[in-house]
């Protein structure tokens, strides 16, 4: 059987490298031969889930064209999220957790996409119903996954089902989960050896909202007023980008993960300064606006943005 790849976003995160490797070993055991690979380095939280289980980061492509002519998706199915030469191989699998936008493919395909607060939740689901046991070590980086994507359990996007896969995973990986969970998500969050070009690119995604091309990225601290110190730089850096790149508007997302508050940094024109402040019904000064509970991009962000671009 010919090889396909295996990959989550650009940008990647614990869930988009870790489900990865989680449904590369899955689809394996069901007779594909599949290769986990990634379109972008580890960040420093998936680095420490990656070493602490065991696992080597999976080798960076940036085109799947010239290895393999089918790839598997997950944690996205947008074009612009995924490898630059997607529209040259055959889609056969996606499992996803996200909006479904401008996507299409000539022959069916296997998708499933289910509203949990991870991909790697509906994975676990995969596993028990095909009766294939998950090795310890596979556990723990699916249970990184989970905690990176749900904030440990306390983001809006949680479910019953993430809560009984973080159970279930942490108890084979032979882990306490909330100790664990908090050790993790402090380790990505240490921004001060790292450039503002560096940061608002680490976990970045682009979105097609009615013609504009908007760019998210978010950060991820334990000290929200130390890093609002570098915001002069955050926003000189959101500018280049977006001049170099075409986004209409850029957003940052600055989130404690210790209380679950936000602030955001927008830069763009007045018009997508506009549409932003429709969106959250918020006025934005000096280019700042406190958004306190919103954590997830998935759903406290995009949906409101994509109502307000629409509208």
């Amino acid at each position: 059987m010919e090889k396909e790849f295996v990959f989550g976003h650009q940008n990647p995160d614990t869930d988009a490298i870790g489900t990865a490797i989680a449904f590369s070993y899955l689809q394996n055991k069901l007779g594909y031969n599949t290769e986990a690979v990634a379109l972008g380095e580890p960040n420093d939280e998936t680095a420490y889930a990656l070493k602490k289980f065991g696992f080597e980061a999976p080798r960076v492509i940036k085109k799947a064209a010239p290895e393999v002519n089918a790839v598997m998706l997950v944690d996205h199915n947008e074009p612009q999220q995924s490898v630059s030469d997607i529209d040259k191989v055959k889609v056969t699998h996606v499992v996803d957790h996200h909006r479904i936008m401008n996507f299409n493919t000539a022959d069916p395909l296997y998708y499933r996409a289910e509203p949990m607060g991870c991909t790697s939740t509906i994975v676990w689901k995969m596993f028990n119903e095909n009766g294939i046991e998950i090795p310890e070590k596979l556990a723990g980086l699916m249970l990184s996954a989970i905690i990176s994507d749900t904030l440990l359990l306390k983001s809006p996007t949680t479910t019953d089902d993430d809560k009984k896969a973080v159970e279930a995973l942490a108890k084979i990986a032979n882990v306490d989960y909330k100790e664990y969970g908090l050790v993790m998500l402090k380790a990505g969050t240490n921004i001060s050896d790292k450039s503002e070009e560096e940061l608002i690119d680490l976990d970045a995604k682009s979105f097609a909202l009615n013609g504009h091309n908007v760019r998210v990225a978010q950060i991820n601290v334990v000290d929200l007023p130390e890093a609002l110190e570098r915001k002069d730089a955050f926003l000189k850096a959101m500018e280049a980008s977006s001049n170099d790149n075409g986004y209409d508007m850029f957003m940052l997302l600055i989130t404690n993960i210790l209380d679950s508050d936000s602030e955001a940094l927008v830069v763009g024109s007045d018009e997508t300064k506009e549409l932003f402040e429709k969106a959250f019904d918020k006025k934005l000064n000096d280019s700042e606006v406190k958004l306190p509970g919103v954590v997830s991009r998935k759903k406290q962000v995009v949906p409101p943005l994509t109502e307000a671009f629409e509208g």
